[in-house]
């Protein structure tokens, strides 16, 4: 299989995967919905780069070592789970916004947005990060979809395609929440948002505790 080839078929399969129910939908759609656009294109950054992580590990070989370790994905697993449960946890503790409260300086705001933009980015590459079935996927991905004997340069264009495809995606989710005809309708519920987007991700955080990753 030629370059151009797995480029296509690593569209097909990614988009796919990037598209279904994940907590990396659910943490896309809670904070753009919640904290507005830009927070949800910052977590969606951080989504794509967690990516590398996975193609990193993969393209070290380690991929298949990881699948197949009871321990290491026990591991993975009670950490990413733990993760999702603490953010689902900080989505149901979320309170009401106060838009009267005092904007202050200018060179505060700053300050916030910037602590903001890097905490929201952090929040996406962990999650994407610590995600238990990658391992399982990638080596599914680049062993038996693709080929076991993949060149490395040719690995790490496929990675850093998937990485484009998964900020593509996500990104395409944050414009369709931010919509006006959408926002609107959020705009005063953001902190019951975060609670019902929370107590879902409480849910896939205890799913992943329980369930067998291989």
């Amino acid at each position: 299989m030629d370059l151009m080839q797995g480029l296509l078929l690593i569209t097909s399969i990614h988009l796919l995967a990037a598209a279904s129910p994940g907590p990396d939908f659910v943490l896309v759609s809670q904070q753009t919905l919640s904290n507005g656009k830009q927070t949800g294109f910052m977590v969606s950054i951080g989504i794509a780069l967690g990516l590398s992580v996975h193609i990193i590990y993969s393209a070290l070989g380690l991929a298949a070592v990881i699948a197949s370790s009871a321990t290491a994905l026990w591991a993975i697993k009670i950490i990413g789970g733990g993760y999702l449960i603490y953010l689902g946890v900080q989505g149901l503790s979320a309170k009401p916004v106060n838009n009267l409260d005092p904007i202050g300086k200018v060179s505060e705001q700053k300050v916030l947005e910037k602590h903001r933009n890097l905490s929201a980015i952090a929040k996406g590459f962990l999650c994407n990060a610590l995600n238990p079935k990658a391992p399982i996927y990638f080596v599914a991905l680049f062993t038996v979809v693709l080929s076991p004997n993949l060149p490395l340069l040719h690995l790490v264009i496929y990675g850093i395609w998937m990485m484009i495809l998964q900020l593509l995606w996500f990104s395409t989710v944050v414009v369709l929440l931010s919509r006006p005809s959408v926002n609107e309708k959020f705009q005063r519920l953001g902190h019951w948002i975060d609670r019902v987007l929370g107590g879902a991700m409480i849910l896939i955080g205890l799913k992943v505790w329980v369930s067998k990753i291989n």
